[in-house]
């Protein structure tokens, strides 16, 4: 198969660039370069600079490759950022879907693997969370990414598009070193850059009904996150290449299925670097649930997947990466 990744010379994207093409997968990449890197894509790997959102940019991409399958993690996904640009996140997140999805269809594509968010389910009154649980997004990042899996269920009702959408929980870790993550906004790196410029890391919330006040999340390695692409998106190409199947359709937690609050992670920083940290305590940030865990079992019964690597892995291969670098 030739898939298209949207998005894939961010830091997700690279990661899963990588995985599809040790796996022998042809791979083509599509990213408007707001915040990727076109220097770390593999050698051959041809790369289209144009955004998701122009759709007859798209057509004629699909079409230069004769591509067969579409990774789509082309998208904005701060959650707090989203509260004060909520148009951009509905525009570039949901309409950005919609115009895949129409070049999709003039081009007669009929595999789609979407990359979700555990933004979905909001607040839950257990944190633990099945593909089954109520969907309240708290943030506008969250409604886009929930609007982007009804509008692909719905557009694969009226045609034979055969797809999964991915809810990812937390994603931190580096599979390669080149690979660092530089968001500004995820908790891990930083941490880890507080640690670097000898400044103290920030908490935002002290007062959640948690055991230690902050907030409590699920930690998912890229590099496992990537592998349950290849899974996935193999499953998805199997099912709509069968003779007479029905097209797949469904939705997979992407987790540990273990919860970290934010102290839990700035202890393992403390632990890998060997230095002491001391947080600055901040107020809540808006559109921060108290708790969000994976229940994986779905995923694992039906694909076979589960995850590999711990938050010490996670936050050993982040701080390797960047003293390298």
């Amino acid at each position: 198969m030739v898939w298209m990744v949207t998005g894939g010379a961010g830091y997700i994207g690279q990661h899963v660039v990588r995985a599809f093409l040790a796996r022998g997968h042809e791979v083509m990449v599509l990213d408007d370069l707001s915040s990727g890197n076109a220097g770390l894509l593999p050698d051959g790997v041809e790369l289209v600079r144009a955004s998701v959102t122009d759709e007859d940019a798209v057509v004629q991409a699909l079409g230069s490759r004769a591509v067969t399958g579409v990774v789509h993690l082309a998208g904005l996904k701060a959650a707090d950022e989203s509260v004060e640009r909520p148009l951009d996140y509905y525009h570039v997140n949901t309409t950005g879907t919609v115009s895949l999805l129409r070049a999709m269809g003039r081009r007669e594509v009929s595999t789609l693997l979407f990359s979700s968010s555990a933004a979905v389910y909001g607040d839950s009154a257990t944190g633990v969370v099945t593909e089954d649980s109520q969907t309240r997004p708290l943030t506008p990042y969250g409604s886009s990414k929930l609007m982007g899996e009804l509008v692909i269920k719905d557009a694969a009702a009226a045609s034979a598009l055969s797809w999964v959408a991915l809810r990812y929980f937390n994603v931190a870790g580096t599979g390669q070193p080149d690979l660092v993550d530089r968001g500004e906004r995820n908790l891990v790196p930083r941490a880890l850059r507080a640690v670097q410029r000898g400044d103290r890391p920030v908490v935002y919330g002290q007062d959640y009904p948690t055991p230690d006040g902050t907030c409590v999340r699920d930690y998912i390695h890229v590099a496992d996150l990537a592998d349950a692409h290849l899974v996935a998106a193999e499953r998805a190409a199997a099912v709509a290449a069968g003779p007479g199947a029905a097209p797949l359709g469904e939705v997979y937690n992407v987790g540990c299925g273990v919860g970290a609050s934010v102290l839990d992670v700035l202890a393992c920083a403390a632990e890998v670097t060997g230095r002491s940290l001391d947080p600055e305590r901040a107020g809540r940030r808006a559109g921060d649930p108290a708790m969000v865990v994976a229940d994986v079992g779905k995923i694992r019964r039906e694909l076979g997947w589960a995850a590999a690597l711990g938050l010490s892995d996670m936050v050993a291969s982040t701080w390797e990466a960047m003293v390298r670098h």
